[in-house]
This record gives structure tokens, sequence and C-alpha cells, in this order.
């Protein structure tokens, strides 16, 4: 046990040296007008040159100070990479959550990295290096914003509660246009529950550890992946909060759907009103 407290304080080290790079690299960019922008399933799946980039570099990072890790990135996925999630230690990288924040030069984005050892998630690293707020998190050690210990509300009514969630435009694109129907369905649902708000920041990890801070107490999505949701769901669990399936059964960060919230009361009265949609796992 010992043995492997102290491997993973190696690479929680060396993971979070290489995101402090990435986010100077970021950071730069950002502070230029304009971005090289294509797309990649549709014309609202963004890539820029620095999510390819960061990725790069995390992985190479990464890939050199542990040779027999595995790895699972957005942009390599995006360029053909079967996802293979075995229980090897396995990298889960997103190098630009909120990439379409970025490209308009909205501040709400981060670089996400978490870790899984045997498929169980270890550790989470979440960095917007534009507002320079870091969160972290290793399993059993509790979470962290820029060193300093987060939890979650104490909230456990819908009534009480500002809540994330999304229209979902590339539900749309996968699910086809019922899905906007489904969706605003549950919009209604939690207006009329009496939610004191509904907020959508663009970024799913940003949504995340604003539940695990505690400014929002509930968030819900169908769609992602899982590089979208692993670090994230480390950093939301150690603060105290609750990571489970919209279904109300247990969170699979390859299911491409995430419910998450301040307490189990909430999770339950939210996951109840809602209409699901289903996806086919990852890896």
């Amino acid at each position: 046990m010992a043995t492997m407290a102290s491997e993973e304080d190696k690479y929680f080290e060396v993971a979070l040296g290489l995101v402090k790079s990435a986010g100077r690299m970021v950071r730069d960019a950002f502070d230029r007008p304009f971005s090289e922008v294509q797309t990649k399933a549709s014309n609202t799946d963004l890539v820029t040159e620095t999510d390819q980039n960061v990725e790069i570099l995390l992985t190479r990072g990464l890939s050199d100070a542990f040779p027999d890790h595995q790895f699972i990135g957005e942009e390599s996925a995006a360029a053909g990479k079967k996802i293979e999630f075995t229980d090897a230690p396995t990298w889960i990288i997103d190098p630009i959550d909120g990439t379409t924040n970025f490209v308009h030069r909205i501040p709400m984005i981060c670089i996400c990295v978490g870790l899984a050892v045997k498929k169980e998630l270890r550790m989470g690293i979440v960095y917007n290096p534009i507002t320079n707020e870091l969160y972290t998190a290793r399993t059993g050690q509790g979470a962290f914003k820029n060193g300093f210990r987060i939890y979650v509300s104490k909230t456990e009514e819908l009534s009480k509660s500002v809540i994330a969630s999304t229209l979902g435009i590339h539900n749309i694109v996968s699910q086809g246009p019922s899905w906007l129907d489904k969706s605003l369905s549950n919009a209604r649902r939690q207006v009329e529950a009496g939610v004191r708000g509904i907020r959508s920041f663009g970024s799913a990890a940003i949504n995340m550890v604003c539940v695990a801070q505690g400014s929002l107490d509930a968030y819900v999505e169908y769609g992602l992946h899982c590089w979208d949701v692993a670090a994230a769901a480390v950093i939301l669990k150690e603060a105290g909060g609750v990571v489970i399936d919209p279904t109300g059964g247990e969170f699979n960060m390859m299911s491409r759907k995430v419910l998450c919230a301040s307490t189990k009361e909430l999770a339950t009265q939210l996951s109840g009103m809602l209409t699901h949609a289903n996806y086919e796992p990852e890896g």
C-alpha cells in the first residue's frame, strides 16, 4: 500500500507540472485575438491547434515519465484512435474542455487530466489558466482549489438549488430533433419544481467543479465523453458530492452521461424527474 501511495505521489507531481506548463500555452493562445479552428463531427464540434498541442505536450510528458501507462485523449480519439480502457494505469485527457468558449474568448475553459488504475479513478486535475483556478483531488485525500479544501453545499431540495444543465446541441446531432423536446421538457420540470436558477457554462468539468465548491448544487448532462468527466468526478466525490448515472444507477464514466449533486436527496429528486437518453458505452 505504501508503495502504491508513493507511486501515485510521483504520478500526481509529474501530471501537475505538465498541466501548469500546458496552462501557459493555453493562456498565451487565449491572449491572441483569433484561433485557427477546424470542425470534427459537426459545426458545433470544434478543435483548435492549441487543443492538439496541449494534448501532445501532456501525453508525451506523461509517456516519457511512465512508459507503461496508457492514454485516452479527446483529440487522439477524434483522429481515429480506438478508445481502450484496461486495468493498466490510464490517463484520461481533455486538453481544452470548453473549446467553443476558447474560440469565442469566453474564459470558462479548463485542462482536464484524470488517472484511473485498474479502472478505478484515482486522481483528477482541472485547471482554468485564464482565471487561475486549479482544482485537484486524489482518492481519499480530499478536494482542493488553489490549495484550499473545498466542499459541496448541503442543499437537499430542488426548490433551494441552482443547477447546471444544457440544451445539448451535440445530442441533436447524434439523437435527432426529438432530443430538443426532451431537453426542453426536462428544463421545464426543473423550473416548475422551483429551482433558483439554471446555468450552463459550456464546460462539463467547470460545471462539475462548481458543484464541488458549492457554487452549484447539481448538474446533469447527456452525450458526454469520458475525458469530459473523469478528472472532475474525482474532485466532486472528494468534496463530498454525489456522482451517479442520471437514471439513478452507478456512475460509469464510459456511459456518456452524468448526474452530480451536493447530496443524495437532491440527486434522487433530480433523477426522478428527467427523461433520459441512452448511448452506447465507450471503450
